[in-house]
């Protein structure tokens, strides 16, 4: 957007004694016809903007008319680009780069000099997640409600709501919003979203309560289950569950025990062990899985 432009140049403006339109241009992706405008625009503006020609011209802010620079420190502005860095890898869009632009035109030299952290948030679904972050985007900031399927144990839904809040959590990415079937705020995560649509309908904000959301809210465990594993699981274990999640046994096997929401959730993740592990309780699941296992064994048969 426009404004959006004119506040990055008025801030590189200000932190620079002088900048060159072709400069400009090249930051902010434009041609240079299109910065002049800004720049008069800037000027109709009342900022001071003068321009000279020759070797040593460019464009600057008349003298005098300074912003204090020492509002933040040097780690603080590290920490707000790492952020800003973070949501670029996963947008899609040039939108959070053009930002860390006007917050310190030197950014590229305060991360490559100064970095002790970096936060990468994009997926393997990068090119499927991106396009659907932006389309919510435009929904939460238009108030347009927006439709979609929606893809969980329970089978297949359609699904309308009032989106209210992008949210990265537990390692993925959800939109938070009224849902017009349940009456009520629900969490969806983007990657079982097929189908999204932008409706033709606003709403007016409800005022929504703040989001938290805990994991043992989303995730209700319904059956606890304890299992047997081998000693080459234990970096799984430890990586997935935490190493508080089991005890290791005298004969070096490990004894897992923790909370699941759905007998589905410990079937599909206890095959993925293959023959490192044993069910141990439930009972009736352990029953479940044996069924299921001679039945896989006559897919198999020859």
């Amino acid at each position: 957007m426009k404004i959006d432009r004119l506040m990055g140049i008025l801030t590189v403006l200000l932190q620079q004694e002088r900048v060159t339109a072709p400069y400009l241009a090249e930051k902010f992706e434009v041609s240079r016809r299109t910065i002049n405008r800004d720049v008069e625009a800037l000027c109709k503006a009342g900022i001071p903007v003068v321009t000279a020609q020759g070797k040593n011209g460019g464009i600057s802010i008349m003298e005098g008319y300074r912003m204090d620079r020492t509002l933040l420190t040097a780690g603080e502005m590290e920490s707000i680009l790492t952020g800003l860095q973070g949501l670029d890898s996963v947008s899609g869009t040039n939108r959070y780069r053009q930002l860390m632009e006007k917050l310190a035109p030197d950014s590229k030299t305060v991360m490559d000099e100064g970095q002790h952290m970096l936060i990468d948030l994009s997926s393997y679904y990068k090119q499927s997640l991106a396009p659907k972050m932006e389309l919510i985007r435009r929904a939460i900031d238009g108030c347009w409600e927006i439709s979609f399927r929606y893809y969980s144990s329970k089978g297949e839904e359609c699904r309308q709501i009032e989106p209210y809040l992008l949210v990265f959590q537990w390692s993925s990415w959800y939109v938070w919003g009224y849902c017009q079937k349940r009456r009520d705020y629900r969490l969806f995560k983007l990657n079982r979203m097929l189908g999204l649509e932008l409706l033709d309908r606003r709403f007016v904000s409800r005022n929504p309560p703040p989001y938290k959301i805990q994991p043992e809210q989303a995730f209700m465990p319904q059956m606890q289950v304890k299992a047997l594993f081998q000693p080459k699981a234990k970096w799984r274990l430890i990586e997935e569950f935490g190493a508080e999640s089991f005890e290791e046994q005298e004969d070096g096997r490990l004894l897992f025990s923790f909370g699941f929401t759905d007998k589905d959730h410990v079937f599909g993740w206890l095959l993925t062990f293959g023959s490192q592990v044993e069910l141990l309780e439930p009972a009736f699941l352990r029953t479940e899985l044996r069924d299921m296992a001679l039945r896989i064994a006559e897919i198999y048969q020859t």
